[in-house]
């Protein structure tokens, strides 16, 4: 029988981690940066300055990311690690054991007792850690942490999410516009682009596409409120 082509079985659960830290990455790229950039633009700090400010916070910031998520990711696929091994002693110490919990589960999800026994014994003798790692741990090929390809998207979608407020403020400067003028231009393109990148995560993830770009760009306006309030705050008329 042929599949039909219409029919789309696809799911995105493989791409989860590396997606997860690419959104985060892009997302807080744009609003940091472009935060950064409002909030010294709003104390009359001079062009030269912002701009320095915003190239120190782009390096800063992705080599923050890369290292706070290869440090988080790592400790999950240690403790993966630390979880896989144990389960392996517990399954060479009590192989009966280990086969009547198998079994339990089976039984707790609906499968019959003597059908849950069949699968359980045929599943410890193709792969046992791997049956006790899904069914009983939750680790499964697509859900184990991945700390390089973590770090790496983090970093890539940082620095592009935050190239983004950085080329908005040397138009801005090219257009001689004025330290108000230049905050609310930073402000609204930064809303704009951070709408566009939630929008296209959720598309990516199959999630709900308005309400995913809408929340991205209402935390980065309250940010960006935030900042300039400050950047008011100090004025500091370099």
């Amino acid at each position: 029988m042929n599949a039909n082509p219409a029919y789309n079985h696809e799911h995105i659960v493989h791409r989860i981690g590396w997606l997860r830290a690419a959104t985060l990455g892009a997302n807080d790229g744009i609003i940091s940066i472009s935060s950064l950039l409002v909030g010294m633009a709003s104390s009359g700090a001079a062009a030269p300055v912002i701009l320095a400010a915003g190239v120190a916070g782009l390096v800063a910031g992705a080599a923050s990311m890369a290292a706070g998520e290869w440090v988080s990711v790592k400790s999950q696929a240690d403790a993966e690690e630390a979880e896989l091994a144990l389960e392996q002693r517990h399954i060479d110490n009590n192989p009966k054991q280990e086969l009547l919990e198998l079994q339990s589960l089976y039984q707790k999800r609906g499968l019959p007792e003597n059908l849950a026994r069949d699968v359980a014994v045929a599943l410890t003798k193709y792969d046992a850690l791997g049956a006790h790692a899904q069914d009983e741990l939750g680790i499964t090929l697509h859900s184990v942490a991945k700390p390089m390809q973590a770090a790496l998207a983090s970093a890539l979608t940082f620095t592009a999410g935050g190239v983004v407020p950085l080329l908005v403020l040397l138009l801005a400067q090219y257009q001689t516009l004025g330290s108000k003028a230049t905050v609310f231009t930073l402000a609204g393109a930064s809303v704009v682009t951070l709408f566009l990148t939630g929008t296209a995560a959720a598309k990516v993830s199959n999630a709900r596409v308005l309400r995913a770009g809408l929340r991205v760009a209402l935390w980065g306006t309250v940010s960006m409120g935030l900042s300039a309030l400050v950047g008011l705050a100090l004025d500091v008329k370099l």
